[in-house]
């Protein structure tokens, strides 16, 4: 992934956190060493359900931005959903966020994007159904599924023999710790 595209999803994706979670002055920040990870800082499920909102269209707005501008079939790279794995990993190791792909109505380019507990079946129906996003707080945790709609350059993996023009999606999902009431 280039290094701009890259640095642009780190920044959105921390950035928006920094400053809802009151973790002081931006400029503070710039101050300590870029791989070093923020103070924890555990939200409540209101402020988690705002950061996954920005996160699902930093994330759904970098695939489909990568997939236009970057990723050419013929040229061996890898897709930019799996790219995007480094990515989520940083939020993981720095915020404490995990994210990962869902297979809701394309074919599941790897079996771990396939549904793997009650919440993520719950979801695969609500998005299925044309949900935009579907979330819920529990022991600690908030977890959020978003759609991502599948474009053209999506549907040649996803659904490779379609014989329609239907719209289909997948899913993204976000989980984070929470205070609970």
């Amino acid at each position: 992934m280039p290094r701009s595209v890259f640095a642009l999803v780190i920044f959105a994706s921390l950035a928006v956190p920094l400053a809802v979670s009151g973790a002081g002055d931006p400029a503070d920040q710039d101050k300590k060493c870029a791989t070093e990870p923020a103070p924890p800082h555990v939200p409540s499920a209101a402020e988690a359900r705002g950061r996954a909102l920005v996160l699902h269209e930093t994330f759904e707005a970098a695939l489909h931005a990568l997939h236009h501008h970057y990723y050419r079939e013929d040229e061996g790279l890898p897709i930019p959903g799996v790219v995007m794995k480094d990515v989520f990993r940083e939020l993981a190791n720095r915020r404490g966020v995990q994210l990962r792909w869902l297979a809701v109505d394309g074919q599941a380019m790897n079996v771990a994007h396939l549904p793997q507990d009650d919440f993520e079946r719950a979801a695969v129906k609500a998005l299925a159904a044309g949900a935009e996003n579907y979330d819920h707080a529990e022991n600690g945790t908030y977890r959020y599924a978003g759609m991502i709609c599948l474009t053209s350059e999506c549907l040649k993996c996803h659904v490779p023999n379609r014989k329609s023009t239907e719209e289909r999606s997948a899913g993204i999902l976000i989980s984070m710790p929470v205070k609970m009431p």
